[in-house]
């Protein structure tokens, strides 16, 4: 299959590391023209460098932009005033005992992994639906089905982006638009290392400690690894194509078997 975007712009939230970087790398390789999003100038242009190590002739944009912000969003708009393609990549996590998170920690998380994501499609979604043609994903978590004891406030968040994802793709149905959820599994960020360490002896090398990781705290995954970005950024990139017409209202698994379930 040949991924073709050229003619098309993509925002991808929260793309200056990890998941967010590969995806937005994966959708410049397919010929996107690609705003690269974070908070400050300096982390926005040390992305675009990294992208344009490997594709020296990719299409980017600059959004430095705190999007879980009203201004911010206004000021990504002001950017990119439209889209083609929509990555709700931003979110934030982290380990905390159950009993020891507060209100003001569960609003933070449903703030910024939740309604942010909301804001930013109820700001595209209109052109995309006026323009015949769009995609609009967001990135979910197994923490979304699984939820994990070490973070329910995470995985409650990214349970409710199931939801937000189903019912915009209701939204737009009959549009041209495609709205979908990656539910995306244990995968391999400079911000998992900190989280496993969080949890596994820190003495251990890394190759030992994601496999104790791994067997003590993720074992129903049947890759027994974590899941490269680029692996996630390359259902991403499908998604985002004319490939996947067909696909929408779907909460799309690339979790390495991690989710015990026939169906998604």
């Amino acid at each position: 299959m040949s991924i073709d975007l050229s003619g098309k712009t993509a925002l991808v939230t929260g793309s200056t590391q990890g998941i967010g970087l590969a995806i937005a790398a994966g959708l410049a390789a397919a010929g996107a023209r690609v705003g690269v999003n974070g908070r400050s100038n300096r982390s926005v242009a040390r992305a675009m460098e990294a992208i344009r190590a490997d594709l020296p002739d990719a299409d980017l944009v600059a959004v430095a932009a705190d999007v879980t912000r009203d201004d911010g969003v206004a000021k990504a708009l002001a950017v990119l005033p439209a889209v083609d393609i929509l990555i709700n990549n931003l979110g934030i996590f982290g380990a905390q005992p159950a009993l020891e998170i507060d209100d003001a920690e569960w609003r933070r998380y449903f703030e910024v992994n939740v309604l942010t994501a909301v804001r930013l499609t109820r700001s595209y979604l209109p052109g995309m639906v006026g323009a015949g043609w769009g995609r609009v994903q967001y990135i979910a978590s197994d923490s979304a089905v699984v939820i994990p004891t070490e973070m329910i406030h995470y995985g409650v968040s990214k349970t409710a982006l199931l939801a937000v994802s189903r019912g915009f793709a209701k939204e737009a149905k009959g549009t041209g638009v495609t709205v979908n959820s990656i539910i995306a599994g244990p995968t391999h960020t400079g911000g998992v290392e900190d989280f496993v360490y969080q949890l596994v002896d820190k003495d251990l090398e890394w190759a030992d400690a994601q496999r104790q990781f791994m067997k003590d705290h993720r074992p129903q995954s049947l890759l027994e690894r974590l899941i490269e970005p680029t692996e996630i950024a390359n259902m991403v990139t499908y998604l985002a194509s004319p490939l996947a017409s067909a696909t929408t209202g779907a909460a799309v698994r690339v979790d390495g078997g991690y989710v015990d379930a026939i169906l998604p």
